[in-house]
């Protein structure tokens, strides 16, 4: 589990990490597959993020409810960038991404929770949880993160101020 003394955006600060996090979040927002989505992500503290999804019936399969690409989406974005906040150089890529659909998601606002769970060097783990308006969890993963050749200060979106209705890159 991270940290008990995981850091906020109240103590963040204008530097440092809190412009990686306002960094990350700007990435987020500039990537092209979430213009395919309604979606905002929040990172909290180092080690955590938040993503709310509007889930539309464009998403769902053919009985009505959100296909599971939308869960692997969720859960994978939650986890990624909560263990992306410790990696201040380089972009991460899965590894691998393990799920756990436990209730059909039959639209309205998502939640993806991530968490950051070990590792700090090469390989990272963190895990993730959807909660859906009623409070309740509907699905659950972990994935495996590993530092990338891409530096994060070339990607387009890195730089801005954070924020935005968009994606990952």
């Amino acid at each position: 589990m991270p940290p008990d003394n995981a850091g906020s955006i109240a103590d963040a600060g204008p530097s440092g990490a809190g412009l990686h996090w306002r960094a990350l979040e700007g990435l987020y927002a500039s990537a092209p597959i979430n213009g395919m989505f309604r979606s905002r992500l929040e990172i909290p503290g180092e080690g955590l993020s938040r993503i709310t999804f509007d889930v539309e019936p464009d998403c769902f399969h053919a009985a009505g409810a959100a296909h599971g690409t939308i869960y692997f989406k969720m859960l994978d974005d939650a986890a990624f960038y909560a263990a992306n906040t410790l990696v201040t150089d380089r972009f991460l890529l899965t590894t691998s991404f393990n799920l756990l659909l436990s209730k059909p998601i039959k639209g309205g606002t998502i939640v993806a929770e991530g968490r950051w769970v070990s590792g700090r060097r090469r390989v990272l783990v963190a895990e993730s949880r959807l909660v859906d308006e009623d409070g309740d969890e509907v699905g659950r993963g972990t994935g495996t993160f590993m530092r990338s050749r891409i530096a994060l200060s070339g990607l387009p979106g890195y730089s801005g101020a954070g924020g935005g209705t968009s994606g990952r890159a």
